[in-house]
């Protein structure tokens, strides 16, 4: 089934375009008067605790519909449980098994022109520059790099009504937040940056790598990374709306742990994280046990180097 977070968003969902904020913008501004004015047309000082996006409900913007993921994701494969047979995608790797990823919620801060602030849309889909394997810094006016430890992503895409076949061509939009639990764009202290999001298109065998930082606990959700596919590519990248599955991934248990206590800059994490289980958490909490280890990544790695790791991703196509 779709799940909700209970992440606040009560502003209106439908505003002005980002098109047309933009337009306002003159082409001889410098880059941080266009970075001053796409963040004031998206309304998207939205102030938070200080470990960000509070799932739980309490911020003051209201909690999340049931529209915002269901009626903004075209696809067919909801909640599938259904498995797929040992076999070989086109680009050669084989595939123990595959299942249809769940349709979880894009959240408050997708910034995918599915949701507003201010009665405006936020849209990075649309943004010169989103399309990098790095996503450590951000692109819209400032250059700041995100700091925490390093994880380099590796996702796979395949069609799971295919024998597992690897998806190529297909752009998968990423987005997670910050070591302090807050959200590019909309968490109060970085509505300035844009860091921890990009797009990358799947390569024969289905693969994209994303280099990033790991995400911190923030208080109602267990650790994730949320994700968005595209199966015709970067033309169809313009919003949310036209994505063929919006889902999450759910970091590893013994990474966490590694991660929160490892790491200073993730301290606050660890009260959330010792409050929170997946069964307990109000988006992975009803999926099965095959959804979960798929849903899962496998990493390697320590706190001192980095984590590098892969994941699959199944839709039906």
């Amino acid at each position: 089934m779709d799940n909700r977070e209970h992440e606040a968003q009560g502003e209106p969902r439908h505003g002005h375009s980002l098109a047309e904020d933009l337009g306002a913008i003159g082409r001889e501004m410098v880059a941080r008067r266009r970075a001053l004015a796409f963040l004031a047309g998206t309304g998207a000082a939205a102030v938070l605790t200080a470990c960000g996006g509070d799932d739980s409900g309490s911020s003051s913007l209201g909690s999340e519909t049931a529209t915002s993921s269901s009626s903004s994701s075209t696809s067919t494969s909801g909640s599938s449980s259904s498995t797929s047979t040992s076999s070989s995608t086109s680009g050669g790797t084989l595939n123990a098994s595959c299942i249809a990823d769940p349709t979880e919620t894009n959240g408050p801060y997708p910034a995918d022109g599915t949701n507003s602030a201010s009665g405006a849309t936020s849209n990075v889909l649309t943004q010169s520059g989103i399309v990098r394997p790095d996503i450590r810094s951000s692109f819209i006016g400032s250059t700041t790099t995100a700091t925490g430890v390093p994880l380099e992503l590796k996702l796979q895409l395949v069609d799971v009504t295919n024998g597992c076949a690897a998806i190529s061509g297909a752009a998968i939009y990423v987005w997670h937040c910050d070591a302090y639990g807050r959200y590019s764009l909309y968490s109060s202290g970085v509505t300035a940056e844009s860091y921890l999001r990009g797009v990358q298109v799947t390569d024969a065998e289905g693969k994209v790598t994303f280099t990033t930082i790991y995400p911190a606990c923030y208080s109602g959700r267990w650790p994730h990374v949320h994700f968005e596919i595209f199966t015709g590519g970067l033309t169809s990248a313009s919003t949310g709306r036209t994505a063929a599955l919006i889902s999450q991934l759910a970091m590893p248990a013994a990474t966490n742990i590694a991660v929160f206590t490892g790491d200073s800059t993730y301290t606050a994490s660890i009260a959330n994280y010792n409050a929170i289980s997946l069964s307990s958490d109000n988006v992975f909490g009803d999926n099965t046990s095959a959804q979960l280890a798929q849903m899962t990544p496998t990493l390697s790695g320590s706190v001192s180097a980095g984590y590098a790791g892969s994941a699959l991703i199944g839709i039906a196509t």
